[in-house]
C-alpha cells in the first residue's frame, strides 16, 4: 500500500530530480535457476496456422480445462469466446487468446472463438472438452495469456489428506523458463517471468502427486506473447525493468478510451519523452468536480472485465451516503486494476493510482486470474528481533474476510468492505497528497503531468511536506527501522539487529506515528494518518498495532485506537482537511475518538484479538484455523 512505486517503478533521467524524488517522494510500495528436470527450449507439436490448442480434451471434475487460440504466424484481434454447449460456465476472459475454466458437472462443453486476422478477414473456431464425472484429487491453475517479461504465478490445489511432498512440478515444452525457488517439489505454487519471444509461443507445465499408491496429474499452459514495445531498462523508464500486463478501458466509449492506457501503463512511457498531459488525461476533477459513478468509470482500465464490474459494483453499493470515494477519486486521472499489480501504489507522474484486486474478488475463480506472487518486501528486515503486526478490527473481530486460498470459498460483496475501502482510503490520500482541490482550477492543463507532480515536489508543495514543517515525526531510530524494514536500504546494521521487542516499544509508543509504517516515508506518515481515522470514524473499524517478537507470540506493547493518542489527533486534523474539504465536522468527529485501548503485555498477536473479554487467551479467534491472516494484515 504505497505511495510511488517508481522505478522500482520509476526513477528521473537527472540527477537532481532523481535525489529529489528520493527525498521527498519515493517509497518501495507496495532470480534464481530452476531445479534442472527441464531441458532447454522443448519443441512442442503444435500446429502453425492459427488453431485452438487444448491441454487435455477429457478432464476430470473439478479439474481446469484450457483451451489456447494459438496463432504462431499471424496477428489476430477481435478476440471474443462464447459457449455453445454445456452447463452455462462463467468465462472471466473472454476477449484473451486463452480461456480458462472449471466444471461442477460432468458433460460435453463446447466453445465457439471469433477473432479477426492479419488480412481483416472473421473467423470462428469451435472445441469442445469433456468432463467425466470422476473427480480428481489434484486442480492445476490458471492457463492464460501474458506478455513476454510478464510474472506469472501458477497453483495447485489438492484434497485433504494428499502427502503435499510428492507434489512434482515439470515444464513440458516451451522455452525453458526459470522458477524463483531453485527446487519446486512439494511446492503448492511457483512463479517465474514468461521469457522473451518473438511469435505466440505456448509453455506447458504438468503436475503430478502421488494419492492413496496412485499417480495423478494435471496441465496447463501460458501463452506468451510478443510484444513490439521493450521493457526499459534506462532510468528515465517509468516502469524500469517491468513488463505491463496488457490493459483495456472498462468503458470503450469513454472520452479518454482511447488514450488512457498509453497514458498510464504503458512500457513506452518515458520521463521528458511521450507523457500526457491534463489536457489528453484529465483529473477527474478537471471533467467535473460532481462526479457519478459512471464518470469515474470512465478513466478505469483493466486487465479483466470481472475487475471492473467489481469496483463499479462497490462504489454503487458503498459510496451513496458521504461520497468519500467518489469525492476523492477526483485527484485521479485513471484507475488502474490489473492482475500484475501487487502491491497497489500511487503514481504522481501520471496522476493515477494502481490496485491490486486481491481485495475485489468474490469467487476462487476471479482470484485464480491474479497473479499470486508474494510481495517483493516480505523479507526485507528478516535479521531484526522484532515485528510490528497489526490489523483492522471491528466489533472485537477481525474487519476483513480473507479466506485460506486452499478452500476456494467465494465471498460476498460486504465481505470486500473494509478492506478494499481501507486501500481506497490510502491510496486516494495519496493522490489528493499532491493534487489537492486547492490546486485542480489553476493548474496548466497544458503541462505534462509529470513536470507538474516534479515542480510541485521541487517546491515542497505536497501536503505530507507542510505537514512534516508543522507537524513532524521525529525517532531517529524507527524512521531507520522502518528504512531496513520497507526499503531494505541500507540493511539494518549490528545496533539495529541488537534492538528487542521492549526497545523499539519505547521507541515508538513515544511517538506520533499511528504505526511503523508511518516512518517509511513523509507520503506514507500521511495516508496513514488518514485512512486509520477514515475508517473508524465511517465504520467504527479500528486499528490495532504492536510490538511483538518475531513469532508474534510474545506482545511488548500494544494499542486499539491509536488515533485517539492526543499527541496523533491534531496531525490528523491537518491530514482530513486537506485531503476531503467535504469532511466538515473533523474536530467533533477527532473529539468523539475515544482513547487508545492497551493491547495485554506477554500476549499473542492472534490471543488478543477479543480484549475485554474473557475470549482474550491464546486460543484466540475461532475463525483462524480455517481463515488464517492475510499477510497484508501484518505488514503494510
Amino acid at each position: 500500500m504505497n505511495i510511488v512505486k517508481m522505478n522500482s517503478v520509476l526513477k528521473a533521467s537527472k540527477k537532481k530530480i532523481l535525489s529529489l524524488l528520493l527525498a521527498s517522494s519515493l517509497a518501495a510500495c507496495g532470480g534464481s535457476s530452476n531445479d534442472g528436470s527441464t531441458p532447454n527450449n522443448m519443441v512442442p507439436n503444435h500446429p502453425s496456422t492459427t488453431s485452438i490448442v487444448v491441454m487435455e480434451d477429457t478432464i476430470k471434475l473439478g479439474q481446469s480445462a484450457d483451451l489456447v487460440l494459438f496463432s504462431p504466424n499471424d496477428t489476430v484481434s477481435n478476440i471474443q469466446w462464447s459457449q455453445t454447449a454445456g452447463a452455462p460456465i462463467t468465462l472471466l476472459a473472454k476477449t484473451s487468446k486463452v480461456l480458462s475454466f472449471s466444471a461442477k458437472q460432468s458433460g460435453d462443453y463446447s466453445f465457439t472463438v471469433r477473432y479477426t486476422d492479419s488480412a481483416g478477414s472473421n473467423q470462428t473456431l469451435s472445441q469442445t472438452i469433456t468432463v467425466t464425472g470422476e473427480s480428481s484429487p489434484i486442480s492445476l491453475r490458471l492457463s492464460h495469456a501474458v506478455v513476454e517479461q510478464n510474472a506469472v504465478s501458477l497453483r495447485t490445489y489438492f484434497d485433504q489428506g494428499v502427502d503435499t511432498n510428492s507434489i512434482t512440478w515439470q515444464q513440458v515444452s516451451g522455452p525453458t523458463v526459470t522458477f524463483t525457488d531453485t527446487s519446486t517439489n512439494g511446492k503448492y505454487a511457483v512463479f517465474f517471468d514468461a521469457p522473451e519471444v518473438t511469435a505466440d509461443t505456448l509453455l506447458e507445465f504438468e503436475v503430478t502427486l502421488t494419492h492413496n499408491s496412485q499417480t495423478h496429474s494435471d496441465k496447463l499452459a501460458i501463452l506468451v506473447e510478443n510484444s513490439n514495445i521493450p521493457v526499459l531498462s534506462s532510468d528515465d523508464a517509468y516502469f524500469q525493468n517491468n513488463r505491463l500486463a496488457t490493459v483495456f478501458p472498462y468503458n470503450e466509449n469513454s472520452p479518454v478510451a482511447d488514450v488512457l492506457a498509453d497514458c498510464v501503463y504503458s512500457n513506452a512511457l518515458k520521463i521528458n519523452d511521450n507523457a500526457c498531459n491534463f489536457t489528453t488525461s484529465p483529473l477527474i476533477a478537471h471533467v467535473t468536480e460532481t462526479p457519478t459513478v459512471d464518470d469515474i468509470m470512465d478513466h478505469v482500465v483493466v486487465s479483466h472485465q470481472w475487475m471492473g464490474d467489481r469496483f463499479k459494483a462497490f462504489l454503487e453499493t458503498f459510496d451513496n451516503e458521504h461520497h468519500d470515494f467518489k469525492n476523492l477519486l477526483r485527484a485521479t486521472t485513471a484507475i488502474v486494476i490489473s492482475y500484475d499489480i501487487r502491491p497497489s501504489f500511487y503514481q504522481p507522474y501520471t496522476g493515477a493510482i494502481y490496485l491490486d484486486p486481491d481485495d475485489l474478488w468474490l469467487t476462487p475463480e476471479e482470484r485464480d486470474t491474479i497473479n499470486q506472487a508474494p510481495d517483493y518486501r516480505s523479507a526485507f528486515g528478516s535479521d531484526l528481533q522484532f515485528e510490528i503486526p497489526w490489523r483492522f478490527v471491528k466489533d472485537n473481530d477481525y474487519a476483513s474476510f480473507f479466506p485460506d486460498i486452499r478452500y476456494r470459498l467465494s465471498r460476498n460483496i460486504d465481505d470486500t468492505l473494509y478492506s478494499f475501502a481501507s486501500l481506497l482510503y490510502h491510496e486516494l490520500a495519496h493522490a489528493n497528497d499532491y493534487f489537492p482541490s486547492t490546486v485542480w482550477n489553476t493548474t496548466d492543463r497544458s503541462k505534462k503531468i509529470e513536470l507538474v507532480a516534479f515542480n510541485r515536489i521541487s517546491a515542497k508543495n505536497i501536503q505530507s511536506d507542510k505537514l512534516q514543517t508543522a507537524l513532524p515525526l521525529h525517532g531517529d531510530e524507527m524512521l531507520g527501522l522502518a528504512r531496513v524494514r520497507f526499503h531494505n536500504d541500507p540493511p539494518a546494521n549490528a545496533t539495529q539487529k541488537a534492538y528487542n521487542p521492549n526497545d523499539v516499544a519505547n521507541f515508538f509508543k513515544a511517538e506520533s506515528a499511528p504505526q511503523f509504517y508511518s516512518y517509511s516515508s513523509t507520503r506514507e506518515d500521511y495516508a496513514i494518518l488518514f485512512d486509520g481515522f477514515m475508517m473508524k470514524t465511517r465504520y467504527n473499524v479500528e486499528r490495532d498495532v504492536m510490538v511483538t517478537d518475531q513469532n508474534l507470540e510474545n506482545i511488548a506493547w500494544g494499542q486499539r485506537g491509536r488515533e485517539g493518542e492526543a499527541s496523533i489527533m491534531p496531525r490528523i486534523e491537518f491530514v482530513v482537511e486537506r485531503t476531503l474539504p467535504e469532511f466538515t465536522n473533523v474536530i467533533a468527529a477527532l473529539s468523539a475518538l475515544p482513547e487508545p485501548t492497551p493491547i495485554p503485555v506477554g500476549g499473542s498477536f492472534r490471543g488478543t484479538l477479543q480484549l475485554n473479554s474473557s475470549a482474550n487467551t491464546a486460543g484466540g479467534n475461532s475463525s483462524i484455523a480455517k481463515y488464517g491472516i492475510a499477510e497484508h494484515l501484518l505488514k503494510q
